[in-house]
């Protein structure tokens, strides 16, 4: 997918309804007061040897870097929002969706406001035979 399509996918999340329940959407999952879409990147490694790999990571990257680089065109330099402690905290405290699922499996994220939305960027690793998929988050949750 290219970076034009991708701002398109999170355009329409932002302009989206989100349901009274969770559930699959047509990008990936949604729920109260937030949408997870999954922008592409994520495959299973099954066979491939070390250098198709990192060869596929490489590509995630460059894509999440060129998304960065238009998102912070529209709308500023992000918030780098640190993950780790959010799996720790859940332990005594609730903590909301999507952050809890996001921090699940990513360790960061950019972060802007946009108008009464949160939009974030971020990389998700589903477990160790996958690689890292390209996501974006848009929520009227407040980070935790």
């Amino acid at each position: 997918m290219t970076t034009e399509r991708h701002l398109e996918t999170m355009d329409q999340l932002r302009a989206r309804e989100f349901p009274a329940e969770r559930g699959r959407s047509d990008v990936g999952t949604s729920g109260p007061g937030y949408h997870l879409a999954e922008l592409g990147g994520s495959r299973w490694y099954g066979d491939e040897d070390a250098a198709d790999r990192a060869a596929h990571e490489d590509q995630v990257h460059a894509e999440y870097e060129a998304l960065t680089q238009r998102l912070e065109e529209r709308w500023g330099s992000p918030d780098t929002f640190s993950l780790a402690g959010l799996i720790l905290r859940d332990v005594h405290e609730q903590v909301p969706q999507p952050w809890r699922e996001i921090a699940e499996t990513s360790d960061h994220l950019h972060l802007w406001r946009v108008g009464d939305r949160w939009v974030a960027l971020y990389t998700a690793r589903w477990g160790a035979d996958h690689s890292p998929q390209l996501m974006a988050a848009v929520t009227v949750v407040d980070p935790p």
